[in-house]
């Protein structure tokens, strides 16, 4: 993913908006609990890229690794948008099985590219009532770029809800992309469903 151009007014704008759509815990999340679950995201996803298992062999873990650490339902309902509040929760529980399908093929391809790297949680810090971790990858061939992950306390426990590679945010591009797809198909979830779900 190229670095981004965004100005610093944009990209608070948008950081801002992603942690609007994940709702509010009941206590700021301590950083360091926030650092600890990134480094259980790692300790699977390091090994994962590394095993020299093809992209389609290792889907099924990204799938159970997003699953298993990211808050999949705010991450799915802010891509969607408001569509999202109006959807019978059957719908949105098929929409929200394709959107992990499309995420972990997704961010699974961008992990791959760090096979061979080197991926080190630098620092934790309070994010209003959220918290932000920060990592460093390392690539051969490639300068050294940070990766931000942003953290909420979810039903008692720690889970990312957003992800910030090169300064590009994660919830702000899944939110353009996926309500473009939407629009493209004329306002249609079933259809959009299907598409994620192959995609």
């Amino acid at each position: 993913m190229p670095p981004t151009d965004l100005s610093r007014r944009a990209f608070v704008a948008a950081l801002a908006a992603s942690a609007a759509s994940v709702a509010a815990p009941a206590a700021a999340l301590e950083p360091a609990t926030a650092r600890a679950l990134v480094d259980r995201v790692l300790a699977d996803v390091v090994p994962l890229i590394n095993s020299g298992r093809t992209a389609e062999e290792m889907f099924p873990a990204f799938e159970r690794i997003f699953a298993t650490y990211a808050d999949v339902p705010a991450i799915a309902r802010a891509a969607l948008g408001p569509v999202a509040r109006t959807l019978p929760a059957a719908d949105f529980a098929a929409y929200e099985g394709a959107f992990r399908l499309y995420m972990a093929r997704k961010y699974g391809r961008r992990f791959r590219e760090f096979i061979g790297g080197r991926i080190e949680v630098t620092g934790a810090a309070p994010l209003g009532r959220h918290a932000e971790v920060r990592s460093m990858v390392e690539m051969t061939g490639w300068a050294p770029f940070e990766m931000l992950w942003h953290v909420a306390e979810v039903s008692g426990r720690p889970l990312f809800f957003n992800l910030i590679i090169e300064g590009v945010n994660m919830l702000a591009v899944e939110r353009t992309e996926i309500q473009a797809m939407l629009a493209a198909r004329g306002g249609d979830v079933g259809r959009l469903v299907q598409d994620l779900a192959q995609a």
